[in-house]
C-alpha cells in the first residue's frame, strides 16, 4: 500500500499536499534492496530538469537525507523525494521500478506528459 507521509524534515503531508504522488511497491523492494548492498538507508530523488529530446527530462539519485522542502512519499517503510520546483511535472505521478528487455531502472508514469522519447527519461508537457 502506497502512502504518503510527512516527516518532521518534510513542508508538505497527504492532507494539504494534493500532489497524487505514489511510489509503487517494485520501486519501495529496489530502494530496500540498494539500502541492503549500501549497507545505510537511501532515499530515491525525483527531479525534473530542462532538456534532453523532449523538453524536460526526470533525473534519479539516490541520497541520504531531503531537504527540508522536499515533499517525501513513501511505501513499505521506503522513501522517494520531490523537490518543490519539480513536483508541478508530477503531480499525480508513480514512481517505479521496471526490469525487462529494455533495462533496469526508475521510471515515472506521468499522466502530465504528452509526449515521451523511446528511452524514457524524457517527456513534454
Amino acid at each position: 500500500m502506497s502512502t504518503v507521509q510527512s516527516a518532521p524534515a518534510f513542508a508538505i503531508s497527504a492532507p494539504t499536499g494534493g500532489h497524487g504522488l505514489t511510489l509503487s511497491e517494485s520501486a519501495a523492494k529496489r530502494l530496500a534492496k540498494l539500502g541492503e548492498i549500501e549497507g545505510r538507508p537511501v532515499l530515491l530523488r525525483v527531479a525534473v530538469d530542462g532538456g534532453g529530446c523532449s523538453g524536460f527530462q526526470y533525473r534519479f539519485e539516490l541520497i541520504e537525507a531531503g531537504d527540508a522542502d522536499d515533499i517525501r512519499i513513501e511505501t513499505d517503510g521506503q522513501a522517494a523525494v520531490v523537490d518543490t520546483v519539480s513536483l508541478p511535472f508530477l503531480k499525480g505521478s508513480e514512481i517505479a521500478f521496471v526490469d525487462d528487455l529494455a533495462g533496469a531502472q526508475f521510471v515515472v508514469r506521468n499522466p502530465n506528459a504528452a509526449s515521451s522519447c523511446g528511452c524514457g527519461v524524457s517527456f513534454s508537457i
